[in-house]
């Protein structure tokens, strides 16, 4: 089988499967992914796995080139799992954060239509929503920054 054919089955980069072939296995990524680099390979070949992932083994330990790689590997994939818990932590702690958040504008909203209804039947508040107030407040906001705006056109033309 030709370099290529074996790429495509394995999809394995081909530099890594010269490495393997030429016996440079310092060019391997290492540890359990040089294993399965070894697994694919064999496989595409129709030979035992097994076997061959053993001979490569030996081969790396001959060759000084074998390191007690799997430790890495477990550090890694530990760190991987405490990462993807603190990421979650940090999302339920938001989702926490803005939950409390809305529910202290819901409590303030009703706190606030309460205080105008009982104000509303006691008589000292003139209407349950301050509508006619609201749109004078921003009447008045409109006008102001209408002039505003009249005053800066009037100071870019001279």
């Amino acid at each position: 089988m030709s370099l290529e054919e074996i790429t495509a089955i394995t999809k394995i980069n081909p530099r890594h499967l010269m490495a393997l072939e030429e016996g440079r296995f310092r060019l391997l990524p290492g540890g359990i992914l040089s294993k399965g680099i070894v697994r694919s390979y064999a496989e595409a070949l129709g030979l035992d796995s097994q076997e061959w992932t053993q001979r490569f083994m030996r081969a790396c330990d001959e060759a000084g080139a074998h390191e007690d790689e799997d430790e890495d590997w477990t550090e890694f994939a530990a760190n991987v799992g405490r990462a993807r818990i603190q990421r979650h932590d940090a999302v339920e702690i938001r989702m926490r954060w803005i939950g409390a958040i809305l529910l202290l504008a819901a409590i303030a909203g009703c706190a606030y239509l309460v205080v105008r209804y009982y104000g509303l039947k006691a008589g000292w508040w003139h209407t349950l929503l301050p509508v006619n107030e609201f749109f004078v407040g921003i009447g008045q906001i409109f006008a102001s920054l209408g002039a505003k705006v009249e005053h800066l056109i009037d100071w870019i033309n001279h």
